[in-house]
């Protein structure tokens, strides 16, 4: 058996120790074959009118540059080298639902301002604003010499690297009822693009003009409310796509036709990582492994707390962000080895860049974690 086997307890559930913020509370360190505190540095300045704090956007990595970029929700953008430094910052002045992408010298930061915003990603300087005039909830996708990223208001739009300007858009009416305060990011291979809608649609989309190559209703019949497909889809190298409709379930499906290969009817799904012939399924409260073959489940765990955003496989271990604190979860079988809580928890989901991680707490410090990789 491939990927991350298939040896699984159902509804494993543990005390889990927990550990603290090094900057207020004992120990220091959490145990160091798990992963080690680099530094932190704080960010976001408290207010008293604040109640639970969340940063929703994660970190991104500036290669060129050996730089973290963190958009935070006091409306800044911000890259940080060693240790913390600031290097820039850039003001848009509203919080953020989605991190940035850093591609080729450019910072692509989605803006709630309903602007996306591409930065020169060694000064800061803005290269160029395509104005949406909708809220932006997704981190960009580079696809070719275009960006893609979606809306709150169900529209993907296709803007031009080199000048900002629209190339095409796609827009569906999203439904009556109430929906998820969650939004699709676009999977990208070759020249077609799959997204996900409020309206429980999954939609294959060709690049070159936004044109449909297929769209499949993934909605559970006659729901009137919480059918979004609001994760991202997943595709894998044999040619399938996988989606979640919050209320319809999970799916299979050919990426090519959109024929549907098999669906489960778990519910409550909100992020998808395909790692070999396993899948983990991160729901509001719970994280799921499934075969991808079939749909069967191998695994399920509870989670006290509604997860943040997507699962993060790094070095054998799953980081799981599950807003009062981060879990590291060992895949095989579900268990939580250890959760740590550097102060208002974690929602945003880690960026691993090589050996390190870089963590944007709830209380807006970015922390860098040295991550050693054996699972204890």
């Amino acid at each position: 058996m491939g990927g991350l086997g298939a040896v699984g307890l159902l509804g494993a559930c543990q005390t889990v120790p927990v550990y603290g913020n090094p900057v207020t509370s004992a120990p220091v360190q959490p145990p160091r074959h798990y992963f080690s505190v680099d530094w932190w540095k704080p960010l976001v300045e408290p207010t008293l009118l604040e109640y639970a704090p969340r940063e929703q956007a994660r970190p991104a990595y500036d290669e060129q540059n050996e730089r973290v970029i963190a958009l935070t929700r006091d409306g800044y953008v911000r890259s940080l080298g060693a240790g913390g430094r600031e290097a820039w910052s850039y003001r848009v002045g509203t919080l953020f639902y989605a991190g940035a992408t850093v591609d080729d010298g450019t910072v692509y930061v989605p803006g709630t301002d309903g602007g996306l915003h591409a930065l020169d990603a060694r000064t800061g300087q803005l290269k160029w604003r395509y104005a949406a005039e909708e809220s932006l909830a997704t981190a960009p996708v580079i696809a070719g010499d275009l960006v893609l990223v979606a809306s709150q208001s169900d529209t993907l739009f296709a803007v031009k690297r080199a000048t900002g300007e629209l190339a095409w858009l796609y827009r569906r009416d999203p439904p009556a009822g109430f929906t998820i305060h969650r939004t699709s990011t676009p999977a990208v291979r070759g020249q077609t693009a799959w997204v996900g809608f409020s309206d429980g649609s999954l939609v294959s989309l060709d690049l070159a003009d936004g044109g449909v190559r297929w769209e499949k209703s993934l909605a559970q019949a006659g729901a009137r409310q919480f059918m979004d497909v609001d994760t991202s889809p997943v595709l894998d190298a044999s040619g399938r796509v996988y989606a979640a409709s919050y209320t319809g379930g999970l799916y299979a499906l050919e990426a090519e036709t959109g024929d549907v290969v098999w669906t489960s009817v778990a519910q409550g799904i909100t992020s998808l990582l395909v790692h070999g012939d396993v899948m983990i399924a991160t729901g509001d409260d719970r994280l799921d492994a499934y075969l991808t073959d079939n749909g069967k489940l191998i695994w399920s765990r509870p989670l006290e707390e509604r997860a943040g955003l997507e699962t993060v496989l790094v070095k054998g271990m799953l980081l799981v962000p599950a807003q009062q604190s981060l879990l590291f979860v060992d895949p095989r079988t579900g268990r939580s080895r250890i959760a740590w809580n550097p102060g208002k928890g974690i929602s945003a989901p880690p960026r691993v860049v090589g050996s390190k991680a870089y963590v944007l707490s709830n209380n807006g410090y970015l922390y860098a974690l040295r991550l050693d990789g054996r699972s204890g």
